[in-house]
């Protein structure tokens, strides 16, 4: 299967994991090591993965149509610091022969029904860090006199809980397909992140409300209110929903700063492990290290998603719940878990300064704009040397295109499908996701870059000018 630079990557042989065709009766193989917080917990850690196991199964075991299964964020433009992320290779060893990468980039077209960005007006204004909230008397700083409990107690009501409903097909018994009813796929966790006289706006993770037909948040006095989708980013693993601001009682939380975290410091996850049954459920524990790397895959592609990570019990549920400080504040939104037999501990969360920049682009416009090239690829490793038209036998890393979006950024410069791409500015293209990863961290919309490029077996040098994937199909 082939996509777009910014969809899934051809020749990767992930699945979607919110197909509709998904049987839920089925054993899941995801639930065998890398997990993501939702329902659902597997009973044993496999020594090794079974050959044909993409790291997407073994990985987000709580996406929507997984049995309530279902990762670097993107730097926006402007305020966020571009950083260079370090590799993830500490994470082989607790894999016991888990290769290659693992995110929320995924190498499947986004099941959702459009574009998020079509789905809301955008907000009139954005977020506000703790101290200008406090300020403005949007929010109420947290006191808690030293008292765990108190702070706990005033932060809790701000946490909810997320349900997507997908439309499930019935079969007919006189043959062809029958109508179809729409069921709870997956139950995830959100935060009150901003209010208005209109909507109360609530972030939580991508994989939550992804490939829902509709959004239903679960708040703290037991009510249910149906949500709307304000934009959502696979990428990033980052969605915003909003709901009538009246059936909101909740003052939304501050964000505090991630940046200034330090491994020790005492954290807290709140968040609904297991489903709305268990609902705000509250567990305590350390940061474990700030600034780890993790390459997951996602709808949107392959990505490296950096992160936070702590010994909080983090569960199948907790997904898109707040980590938060000792001064209640959140420091992070929870996303991904390591989770099997002999494995503890390992729970990982989206930087606060990470989320903030992003879901006020979301609330903004419905999406997060970044650089489009207009290209599908295959890594050249995956591709029979015989097949890649002369290529010098000492290239061995790049990107294969396998097709070229015609009003894109590529093929305007003058790429062609069949060409190999093994450098930009100058920088060596080991594979797709080095690629993405370039793209989006190191340029923006309308920057002009030059791909080194082989076609026909003869290298040249292509300058692009960057388009934007707002413009852009979904993938």
């Amino acid at each position: 299967m082939t996509n777009h630079q910014n969809g899934p990557e051809p020749g990767d042989q992930h699945h979607s994991i919110n197909e509709a065709n998904h049987n839920p009766s089925e054993p899941d193989i995801r639930e065998q090591e890398w997990q993501h917080g939702e329902d659902g917990v597997p009973e044993h850690l496999p020594e090794e993965l079974s050959t044909g196991e993409t790291r997407e199964e073994a990985y987000r075991s709580d996406m929507p149509g997984a049995a309530e299964e279902p990762v670097a964020p993107v730097q926006a433009r402007g305020g966020r610091e571009k950083k260079k992320r370090g590799g993830a290779g500490w994470l082989q060893a607790l894999g016991g022969g888990v290769a290659g990468s693992v995110l929320t980039l995924a190498i499947a077209v986004p099941l959702l029904g459009g574009d998020p960005g079509e789905t809301n007006p955008p907000a009139e204004s954005g977020l506000q860090s703790e101290s200008q909230q406090q300020s403005s008397g949007a929010v109420t700083k947290v006191s808690t006199d030293g008292s765990l409990a108190d702070m706990v107690e005033q932060v809790s009501g701000s946490i909810v809980g997320v349900v997507n409903y997908q439309q499930q097909q019935q079969r007919n018994p006189f043959g062809g397909s029958g109508g179809g009813q729409t069921a709870p796929a997956g139950t995830g966790s959100g935060v009150v992140i901003k209010k208005d006289d209109q909507s109360a706006y609530i972030v939580t993770n991508n994989h939550v409300v992804e490939g829902a037909s509709k959004l239903e948040v679960s708040l703290s006095d037991g009510e249910h209110a149906e949500a709307e989708l304000v934009g959502a980013d696979a990428l990033s693993d980052l969605a915003v929903v909003k709901v009538d601001a009246k059936l909101v009682d909740a003052e939304p939380l501050a964000f505090g700063d991630s940046d200034a975290l330090r491994a020790g410091d005492s954290v807290v996850a709140i968040g609904n492990p297991l489903g709305l049954e268990l609902s705000r459920s509250v567990t305590e524990g350390i940061v474990s290290a700030t600034d780890r790397s993790i390459s997951v895959d996602t709808s949107a592609g392959e990505w490296e998603m950096n992160v936070i990570q702590t010994d909080a019990a983090i569960n199948q549920g907790n997904s898109g719940g707040a980590l938060v400080n000792m001064n209640g504040e959140v420091i992070g939104i929870n996303s991904l878990k390591i989770g099997g037999s002999g494995v503890e501990g390992l729970g990982f969360a989206i930087p606060s300064n990470d989320v903030v920049p992003l879901v006020e682009e979301m609330m903004e416009s419905g999406q997060v704009e970044r650089p489009y090239a207009g290209i599908s690829m295959y890594d050249i490793a995956q591709i029979p040397r015989g097949e890649l038209d002369g290529l010098p036998n000492d290239i061995s890393k790049g990107v294969y295109i396998a097709g070229v979006d015609p009003q894109g950024a590529a093929a305007k410069g003058g790429i062609k499908e069949g060409d190999v791409i093994t450098a930009i500015d100058g920088e060596e293209i080991e594979d797709g996701q080095a690629l993405r990863r370039y793209l989006y961290s190191k340029l923006e919309v309308g920057d002009q870059a030059v791909f080194t490029v082989y076609h026909d077996g003869k290298k040249t040098e292509i300058p692009v000018t960057l388009g934007s994937n707002k413009a852009s199909s979904p993938s």
